[in-house]
């Protein structure tokens, strides 16, 4: 009753915010007297702006998705779609770069050829990952993707002065073939493997940090601009070494592309558009996966096939001209001459009149173009109450199904060669792109319906079912086949576990691409260049353990594959504290991420009290001592007079 009597004597009777757009404690009072009040939509979760504050700009110009956006007429304006599809575009090309280790480091098919008298070779076949007809002893069984080159029981069988190979991925020779990557020399391999994507991760961090400060479109331009010199080199590579330092450089560069792409692509769709929009994109990336076999056997060799892959890159080139740079970004960072500019720009592309202006953009932005900009680096979400909080967690969700993903794939693809269900290199390559198709084509409408927090959590749940079922109940599987009267057999546990495999690996593909989007709407837009980079390298490092576990010969599969599922426990746990960001306006600065607070996943009935206090609710407390005074004093007045 105090509160409702100090509500009534401040502001009228303001209704309160919602809780993600709930206002600082010393500010609530002063926005009641400078606005009028608003109810905030039900459907909304971020509806009311901060107020602001002693010195900072009009909030006209920070509400780009309620003011500066509608202005330019959306995704409606010719402009606005033509960016989109140049986005899009680079897509197929990012593709080709992340499945080329597939081809370029396919461990093949190699034997001893030792000429006789007559010229004739001889010698004993060592069989490569996929040909599962050899015993264990002969090779290591691995999925095609990250192949294990195969142990060899005698060593004098690796005493050779001239190797012959049988190449499965559609190359007459590749990088083993090349410098005779095998026996001693196979660990080569996999540090060709760790270099691109090391780089990725070290371009994600760096690349992501530099956009939040230099802008988007340098970080793209220039990052094209090296990995076609870096890209092109690479094909020129005269041993191991060299190819492995200029992979590294090469995917540092491919991830300031893939980096700024994305928050590119982001920052220029409306609320409604986003999720769409970024997952075309991903499917023209899995068109690249799917159309990268058919290139390779047009290319045959390894270095025409390089040379293929970066090629289509100097198209971008043309990006400098036609490309402008994030507005989003500009206006969030108070660059507002170079925002006119820019508005002018979309207005005349979209033939549009600056008259229509209605919520007065243009006139507040002439009033602000003296003040100086503002720019943030990702290091100051450390001092942050709840930012910090949402970005570690879905770091660690990303980190998770990324780094998950791969033990289901072994399961399926073969870790012994009874778990393998198919014998051929492309059956293998095209049964893991399904899969992912799969994953992004269910994404869709789980994600439309149950928005993005919960459909996180339902794949998240689902791949820890997957993997505590995979772990637990096969073994017990396998105790009750080893009794004669079971009635089990060996092939039971084999269904079982590909089942399995197939579930953890659709659920796990899901978990890693939607923590990305995720990150990339909660994050601020000042610093979503940073977000994005913590985000995407923490899928590098979940992909990094893939390799890893391939260069010590799959010692540890196990221990790796608990780890990971107690770690999907803690994440279904975590998500629960994150926010829901579907159809909210993306957050511009730091205070505005601050106000993305988590909501009940299950919406309050018509009458029914809620258990725990909004953030407004309380705040309020806080006049509470100086409202019951007052009271108190007027009472004391009152009896003093007899009244």
């Amino acid at each position: 009753m105090a509160i409702d009597r100090r509500r009534e004597a401040a502001g009228g009777g303001r209704p309160l915010p919602e809780e993600n757009g709930s206002l600082p404690a010393g500010e609530a009072g002063s926005a009641a007297a400078a606005t009028p009040a608003v109810a905030p939509p039900a459907a909304a979760e971020i509806q009311t702006l901060p107020p602001p504050a002693a010195g900072s700009c009009s909030p006209l110009l920070l509400d780009y998705d309620g003011s500066v956006l509608p202005f330019l007429g959306g995704l409606g304006g010719g402009y606005q779609r033509t960016l989109v599809l140049l986005t899009w575009i680079p897509a197929l090309f990012i593709g080709f770069s992340q499945f080329s280790d597939s081809f370029l480091l396919d461990q093949p098919d190699f034997w001893c050829r030792e000429a006789d008298g007559q010229g004739n070779g001889t010698g004993h076949l060592t069989r490569g990952p996929a040909n599962h007809s050899q015993s264990s002893s002969a090779g290591m069984l691995v999925p095609p993707a990250l192949p294990t080159p195969p142990p060899v029981d005698n060593a004098s069988q690796c005493h050779c002065h001239e190797w012959q190979y049988r190449i499965r991925a559609g190359l007459v020779q590749n990088i083993v073939s090349k410098w005779d990557l095998v026996c001693e020399s196979s660990w080569k391999v996999h540090i060709a493997k760790f270099s691109l994507l090391v780089g990725l991760i070290f371009g994600y961090l760096i690349t992501g940090c530099i956009a939040d400060w230099v802008g988007r479109r340098p970080v793209l331009l220039f990052s094209v601009i090296f990995i076609l010199i870096f890209g092109l080199t690479v094909a020129l590579s005269v041993n191991v070494t060299m190819f492995s330092t200029l992979r590294f450089f090469e995917g540092f560069c491919l991830a300031g592309i893939i980096l700024s792409l994305y928050a590119l692509r982001i920052e220029l769709c409306p609320p409604g558009h986003r999720f769409m929009v970024t997952m075309v994109a991903s499917f023209i990336a899995m068109a690249g996966q799917f159309l990268m076999p058919g290139l390779a056997a047009l290319c045959r060799d390894w270095q025409v096939l390089q040379a293929v892959i970066i090629c289509p890159f100097l198209l971008m080139l043309l990006y400098w001209v036609i490309f402008p740079e994030s507005l989003r970004w500009l206006m969030a960072t108070q660059q507002f001459e170079a925002s006119r500019k820019l508005i002018r720009h979309f207005t005349n592309k979209n033939e549009m009149n600056i008259e229509s202006d209605i919520k007065g953009v243009m006139p507040e932005l002439e009033k602000e173009l003296t003040r100086r900009p503002k720019k943030v680096c990702i290091v100051k979400v450390v001092g942050t109450r709840n930012l910090w909080k949402n970005i570690v967690v879905l770091c660690v969700n990303s980190l998770t199904g990324f780094g998950i993903h791969h033990c289901f794939a072994k399961s399926m693809m073969g870790h012994e060669a009874k778990m393998t269900i198919t014998h051929n290199f492309y059956a293998d390559y095209y049964t893991m792109a399904g899969i992912a198709l799969a994953s992004c084509l269910a994404m869709c409408p789980v994600v439309g319906f149950l928005g993005r927090r919960g459909g996180l959590l339902l794949f998240m749940i689902l791949t820890a079912l997957a993997s505590l079922l995979q772990l637990g109940l096969l073994n017990l599987i396998g105790k009750y086949s080893q009794l004669p009267d079971s009635g089990m057999s060996d092939s039971v546990k084999d269904k079982f576990s590909t089942a399995f495999s197939i579930v953890g690996m659709f659920s796990s593909h899901a978990v890693g691409s939607l923590s990305v989007f995720f990150c990339a709407e909660i994050t601020p837009t000042v610093i979503r260049g940073g977000g994005l980079g913590l985000v995407l390298a923490s899928a590098g490092f979940g992909m990094l353990t893939a390799p890893i576990m391939e260069l010590h010969n799959q010692k540890g599969y196990f221990l790796h594959h608990v780890i990971f599922a107690c770690c999907t426990l803690i994440c279904i746990i975590c998500i629960l504290l994150l926010p829901e960001s579907k159809n909210q306006n993306l957050p511009e600065n730091i205070p505005d991420g601050e106000h993305y607070t988590r909501k009940p996943l299950l919406p309050h009935k018509k009458g029914e009290q809620p258990l725990l206090l909004t953030n407004s609710e309380l705040k309020d407390y806080s006049g509470l001592h100086d409202s019951s005074a007052v009271g108190d004093g007027v009472s004391e007045n009152t009896t003093a007079n007899g009244m």
